[in-house]
């Protein structure tokens, strides 16, 4: 599943989902590089 996640105040990065984090950031995979951060929130 595709998830994004913001990187400082103006970079969001979008990829697979890896793991929740305990600190509730997510981890999200991008070819071979792992990132973690805050998920964007769902508009309803």
């Amino acid at each position: 599943m595709l998830r994004t996640i913001t990187l400082g105040t103006c970079v969001s990065v979008q990829g697979i989902f890896v793991k929740d984090l305990p600190d509730g950031n997510i981890a999200v995979r991008v070819e071979d590089k792992v990132f973690a951060g805050p998920p964007v929130g769902r508009k309803s």
